[in-house]
């Protein structure tokens, strides 16, 4: 009996003539007949009909079709039987003579694969891969997408853009003053590696599942094919909206840090607080923020090979930032802590009315777990990065990786300058209660008689947060284009478009029109501003923990790792990240400030809150009637 190919040689085994491709779904080839075949897409099964040669092309195949159920054992379903008769060639009288077929049953169980052959460029992809193929070319083909987006980055590029995202520079130097406020140095320097522990936890989780779905799509996407046919599409839905909601708030935050950053500069170089100097008006800071999207917009619409230069500019900057005022802000400092008030040094005295320690502590991490954000961007450059099954993952570890060592670094070496903490969080110092550039200001002024070295170290840290920013809107665009690909967004025809030079431009101008937007509250309120953005760690995470935690339950069984994988310890480490999203998602909602008032309350929940209320109501009254999941646009 003749074999239908699909792109390949048929490789049968002893038993049977079941082949199963890399994405884990098996390939089953059928007898050609005179009536015509119809292929249902990249990993679909092969459909004969009497009428199928004339019929039309189909309509795009949505992706969880294709998602085999969880399979309750290791033992592979053979389908069809293998021959009871001599499995020699048939003669070709019988292949132009074969018994009608109208149609094929699916498979009871199927079972996840993953070609390794296929993958290292030994063999052609059910997509027309060649041998010589990017590997992750080929896999972005297999699991049903064209390449649109231009792929020229490498493995550095990729950590690049995750490393400057993360950015320690801006996280730490923006949220100083809460670590101070809770705990002080011991909470600083001691939750950092907690919070970076728990971090590698996830993000190990995160560079499995990259590895096996290398595509712009990341997290909804996994969420899609880890949560089984039947919930895909509501998986999909809700994490890729947390996703794109929470990135979207990294970008606000960010940049409107950037924008108090420039303010804060300005008051110092014109003589500081106590000196008469300028104080910008929260409008002159929107414009600020209007001005460096605007600038980031622009940046993001040239080709990839100069955001690939950026990108990696940024990484250096990040870490020459690092190391220079590590070592230069204690060394001109007059006055320097010890090493016992650096390490043991735990501060309640916070004003905020809490008094248990370990409450204060918890609160303290937000620090550490605010900059440990955005290494998703990897995964989401995944389609413009050369073998990205590989060096997606390496992009996301090194990233979280280097920003722990250095993220310690710089604490250290701030922290080392640091001697009266009231004065530094007080409104009426020099910077108007910034700590650490109240910290750079007084190191200097100290020592020359003039803080405008101080001013200089915070013009380092105000460039690697520009750089941050404009990482974020790249990261933000390309999870727009993907979401939009796959018609989940108002306006998705125009969304996912992109130009000449294969750059999704309208996503780009999209992601950083409504970071203003978002920004546009704190000119009303200071508080609904900061509970806007506050989905840019516990929204985000969430949308991390969610593809995880299918992996871990739903897909435990049949779920296939790439080339990086976490071998036996995957599972344990992915409950361990699902654990530590539940449980910051948890403590970052709790009250700050006691007693608890309508300008103190944390509205964490009340934000996050309010996005799952929509997510959920748009899904119950509408998507759920059109979205189904994640589609393929490959054609044939």
């Amino acid at each position: 009996m003749p074999i239908l190919h699909s792109g390949r040689e048929s490789r049968c085994c002893r038993r049977s003539i079941v082949q199963s491709d890399r994405i884990g779904v098996q390939r089953t080839h059928l007898p050609a007949t005179t009536s015509g075949a119809r292929f249902l897409g990249p990993r679909r099964t092969f459909v004969l009909t009497a009428a199928a040669a004339a019929a039309e092309r189909p309509e795009r195949p949505h992706l969880h079709d294709s998602i085999p159920p969880p399979i309750s054992s290791s033992t592979d379903i053979i389908y069809p039987p293998p021959p009871l008769a001599s499995s020699s060639p048939p003669s070709p009288t019988a292949a132009t003579q074969p018994p009608p077929v109208t149609e094929l049953a699916r498979p009871t169980r199927r079972a996840m694969t993953w070609n390794r052959s296929a993958a290292d460029g030994g063999g052609s992809s059910s997509a027309g891969t060649t041998a010589g193929d990017d590997t992750g070319l080929a896999r972005l083909r297999e699991l049903g997408y064209k390449q649109e987006l231009k792929r020229d980055l490498s493995v550095l590029s990729n950590f690049a853009f995750s490393f400057s995202i993360i950015s320690v520079l801006t996280g730490i130097t923006t949220l100083y003053n809460t670590g101070l406020n809770f705990g002080g140095p011991a909470t600083m320097t001691f939750g950092w590696f907690v919070a970076g522990a728990f971090t590698m936890a996830v993000g190990a989780s995160m560079a499995e599942i990259c590895s096996s779905f290398p595509t712009s799509g990341g997290l909804y996407y996994w969420s899609a094919r880890l949560s089984g046919k039947r919930w895909a599409p509501f998986a999909s839905w809700i994490t890729g909206w947390f996703n794109v909601v929470g990135q979207w708030a990294v970008t606000t935050s960010v940049d409107y840090s950037l924008a108090q950053l420039i303010q804060v500069i300005i008051l110092l170089a014109t003589g500081g607080k106590n000196g008469g100097g300028y104080l910008a008006s929260k409008y002159m800071v929107i414009g600020f923020h209007a001005a460096i999207l605007l600038s980031h917009a622009v940046i993001n619409s040239l080709p990839i090979t100069f955001l690939s230069f950026f990108g990696q500019f940024a990484a250096a900057w990040n870490m020459l930032g690092v190391f220079v005022l590590m070592v230069a802000v204690p060394t001109v400092a007059t006055e320097r802590a010890s090493a016992e008030f650096v390490f043991t040094h735990f501060n309640t005295d916070n004003g905020a009315g809490i008094r248990s320690n370990l409450y204060i502590f918890v609160l303290g991490l937000l620090m550490s777990q605010y900059t440990l954000t955005g290494y998703d961007a990897s995964a989401h450059m995944t389609e413009e990065t050369k073998n990205a099954d590989k060096n997606g993952p390496i992009g996301i570890i090194s990233a979280i990786g280097i920003s722990i060592l250095v993220g310690w670094g710089y604490i250290l070496g701030v922290t080392f300058a640091v001697k009266d903490i009231p004065y530094l969080l007080s409104p009426d110092n020099d910077a108007g209660g910034y700590a650490i550039a109240e910290v750079f200001y007084l190191a200097f002024k100290s020592r020359y008689g003039s803080g405008a070295g101080g001013i200089v170290c915070l013009g380092v840290v105000a460039v690697a947060v520009y750089f941050c920013g404009m990482s974020s809107v790249t990261s933000n665009s390309r999870m727009a284009y993907a979401f939009s690909r796959d018609g989940a967004m108002p306006f998705s025809s125009v969304w996912h478009k992109v130009n000449k030079q294969e750059v999704p431009i309208n996503a780009v101008w999209l992601s950083a029109l409504v970071a203003l937007c978002m920004a546009l509250p704190s000119l009303g309120s200071l508080v609904a501003f900061q509970a806007m953005v506050s989905i840019a760690t516990i929204g985000l995470y969430i949308s991390y923990a969610l593809p995880i935690l299918f992996r871990v339950t739903l897909a435990r069984k049949y779920f296939v790792p790439g080339p990086f994988n976490l071998g036996r310890y995957g599972v344990l480490v992915g409950w361990v990240a699902v654990l530590w999203v539940a449980t910051i998602t948890v403590l970052f909602s709790l009250p700050v400030t006691y007693p608890v008032t309508k300008d103190t309350l944390n509205y964490t929940p009340v934000a996050v809150g309010g996005l799952l209320f929509l997510v959920l109501a748009s899904w119950l009254l509408s998507a759920r009637h059109w979205f189904k999941g994640p589609v393929t646009n490959l054609d044939g």
